[in-house]
């Protein structure tokens, strides 16, 4: 690996001389006459018995996982195996450029293209996500490091991101699945303006975050405060192919018990990830090389795990207070909801005292008859399900959502609005 480091550094990096700032006018006209700059990497197993499904569905995870945070870049990946050939492109639908801390900045991708659940049977549905950007943690750096040539700034800045996004639909439940924590470095050098390299491990590449640390942050966290009955850390995952945004760590959220009314209703919570990114970020302004930069890099990556724990009082706070910042908005929605379901049990329980009660036998067949039910415990049942969608439809639009129309499409089984 030091071999095949240093070869890279000499075939990528020949001159030891800093790189002038490149003029952005020259670049923009660059780019319109030439079209986008375009960059081939080619990469040749030694022994083809290697290969397996799994070591490619982990390539097609690693460039889901880089493109995130590399919005700006297309990804065009060939395979060939066998006299077989696959391609794949990795293409971004919703990006967005962030700030970070020191004038940083950062390209996301916000796709989300989750379905919208059954009870919303017209109108938008958000295709993408808000990004939350939090604050930057400074960090302390542990002597082990400092005495392996580690100095500097070292900071931490979180970015929170919840999907799918139903802020349109303030009515619709909603249930936290998982929490996801991912690490990323970002390093910056003082007197090099054109390197503030994104870093994911050495040589650019996206890192997994330490797992030690992340496997027994959860038992520090409070719960209570954060909405949620119980936290766990689940598995840590390194560029599974089924997650679209997955690396680092998994940590399942537990809920308590549903009340009877959601309990009972056909249509399930909405599923929800918040998933939330560490960005570290370095500066020494000793640091002026490029083979330096990835020296340091090659350091922090080694010593990861105990800069965290040299940090844990604060890296804890700091969590609980990003994850509960996120959290504040959907705690109080499904408080309002907790009003609204027990309101609507009082409009329930007095319709089906008004058509239990009543000695009309016309009527009270009617009333069955239009809910398509035999008698008023199925008659409970239907209405309870009735009001539940048709208070789920309810729409705010929101200016920051990445709308895309819903086709209407109601099962001929189901009563409309207008008959409930």
């Amino acid at each position: 690996m030091e071999t095949l480091q240093s070869e890279l550094k000499n075939s990528l990096f020949p001159c030891d001389s800093s790189c002038p700032e490149p003029n952005p006018e020259e670049l923009s006209a660059f780019a319109d006459l030439y079209g986008s700059l375009r960059l081939l990497l080619s990469f040749q197993m030694s022994d083809a018995r290697l290969w397996s499904a799994d070591c490619q569905a982990h390539i097609e995870g690693f460039f889901k996982t880089f493109s995130l945070t590399n919005a700006g870049i297309k990804i065009h990946l060939k395979l060939k195996f066998n006299e077989r050939t696959s391609q794949q492109e990795f293409r971004v639908g919703i990006k967005k450029k962030i700030s970070l801390a020191d004038q940083l900045s950062l390209m996301l991708d916000l796709s989300h293209y989750a379905e919208p659940p059954r009870v919303v049977k017209r109108g938008s549905w958000c295709q993408g996500v808000h990004p939350v950007v939090g604050v930057r943690l400074p960090l302390s750096i542990p002597p082990q490091a400092m005495n392996r040539g580690l100095f500097g700034e070292l900071s931490v800045q979180m970015v929170t991101l919840l999907s799918p996004c139903v802020l349109q639909y303030p009515n619709l439940l909603t249930e936290l699945r998982d929490i996801q924590i991912s690490f990323f470095f970002k390093l910056s050098v003082l007197n090099m303006a054109c390197f503030h390299v994104l870093v994911y491990s050495p040589s650019n590449i996206p890192l997994p975050g330490p797992s030690g640390f992340f496997q027994t942050i959860a038992a520090s966290l409070d719960c209570q405060q954060l909405g949620v009955h119980k936290l766990y850390c689940s598995s840590v995952k390194v560029f599974p192919a089924d997650l679209v945004q997955s690396s680092g760590t998994v940590y399942r959220v537990e809920q308590e018990n549903m009340d009877g009314a959601e309990q009972e209703s056909s249509y399930p919570p909405v599923q929800q990830r918040l998933q939330l990114f560490l960005f570290l970020h370095h500066r020494d302004p000793f640091i002026s090389q490029i083979s330096d930069l990835m020296d340091t890099e090659v350091l922090i990556e080694h010593h990861l795990e105990d800069i965290l724990n040299n940090n844990r009082q604060a890296m804890t706070t700091a969590l609980q207070t990003e994850l509960g910042n996120t959290l504040k908005p959907q705690n109080q929605r499904k408080q309002k909801q907790q009003e609204k379901l027990l309101s609507a049990e009082v409009i329930l329980t007095s319709t089906i005292s008004i058509v239990s009660c009543s000695s009309n036998m016309d009527f009270r067949n009617t009333c069955l008859n239009r809910m398509k039910v035999h008698d008023t415990h199925e008659l409970l049942a239907s209405l309870r399900e009735s009001l539940l969608r048709a208070t789920s439809w309810k729409f705010v639009p929101s200016g920051r959502c990445y709308n895309a129309q819903i086709e209407a499409h109601l099962e001929s089984n189901e009563p409309t609005r207008t008959e409930i």
